[in-house]
């Protein structure tokens, strides 16, 4: 049954003339068994103009600048946007220039994170009465691996500060630009119950404690240790920060004994190569007076190693 009718669209037997849109390009007709390009048409957008071009190239230069400004910006609104914003400038320190960069250096990037070519900046918060001498230790190890812009602030706080402790990452013999040094490493001298640290001021929580912060600063050397190991390095800052640090007599009898059996089997404690449980354990056993204590023959020749390097006698100056 037919239904409704519709009138015809074009003009009876007259042939059906479409117009092709001439904004586009030509292609071949794929149903045709020819070699012979298809006529070409020029494409409109194909054809760029050369005042477009340059104002293209102005506007990369002009977000190449914008970039460069953010990450100036970023850098220094990790300073005025923490707590730490009223601090005693008066009493800043930067430290000589470091040595050559180590070829084993680990990329800085793959732990911190890109940050647009602002500088990387680790803000360690410490307390006077009790210096962190392992991380003052990491520092100037870290120092041969990369050029590192350090300085020392007071906080307003803090009233009485020693002379040694603002100079403890020495003195500014040469200034340079900031944005030639790869790592920035800020020390605040604060009344806070535990030492704290932060990278990325704006976007982590501070992570607390000496034993915690040396653990990443020790990260940044790109050593790569197996599963025992690095258990067994865990397991005796665990022992610095709690059992030696924290502990009765007997526990810390018990810690020198375990550190005699572990130095007498090789020269460090774990191993043939300085890790950061040496470091560790060798500024609370500075800070606790634990060595003043008679100690194992391993443990005494353990102690006289470690500070027969420049890094641990240099910290160990602070304490005088």
């Amino acid at each position: 049954m037919p239904m409704y009718q519709v009138k015809p669209y074009h003009g009876g037997s007259a042939s059906l003339r479409v117009e092709l849109p001439t904004c586009m390009y030509r292609l071949p007709n794929v149903h045709r068994r020819t070699s012979s390009p298809a006529p070409r048409a020029g494409h409109v957008q194909g054809e760029s103009d050369p005042s477009l071009q340059a104002l293209e190239s102005h506007q990369d230069d002009i977000l190449k600048r914008l970039y460069e400004l953010k990450a100036a910006v970023d850098g220094l609104s990790k300073m005025i946007q923490t707590p730490d914003a009223d601090l005693d400038v008066t009493n800043i320190i930067q430290a000589s220039e470091p040595t050559a960069l180590s070829a084993s250096a680990l990329d800085l990037n793959s732990v911190l994170g890109k940050d647009y070519g602002a500088l990387k900046d680790i803000v360690v918060n410490a307390n006077p009465t009790s210096p962190p001498l392992s991380l003052l230790v990491l520092h100037r190890l870290l120092c041969d691996h990369y050029k590192i812009l350090s300085t020392v602030h007071t906080h307003s706080a803090v009233k009485n500060v020693p002379e040694n402790l603002l100079k403890c990452f020495g003195e500014q013999t040469k200034t340079q630009p900031r944005h030639e040094y790869q790592l920035g490493f800020t020390l605040i001298w604060k009344n806070v119950p535990k030492t704290q640290m932060k990278f990325s001021v704006q976007r982590m929580c501070p992570i607390e404690g000496e034993g915690n912060i040396a653990r990443f600063l020790f990260s940044l050397f790109g050593q790569k240790h197996n599963a025992v190991t690095s258990t067994l390095i865990d397991s005796w800052i665990d022992i610095a920060t709690c059992q030696l640090k924290e502990g009765s007599s007997k526990e810390k009898a018990a810690v020198f004994r375990s550190m005699n059996s572990a130095l007498g089997k090789s020269p460090w404690l774990v191993g043939n190569e300085l890790t950061v449980a040496d470091v560790v354990l060798w500024s609370v056993l500075q800070q606790t007076g634990g060595c003043s204590v008679p100690a194992p023959a391993s443990v005494h020749r353990w102690m006289k190693a470690c500070e027969n390097l420049a890094p641990f006698s240099t910290a160990l100056k602070l304490l005088k």
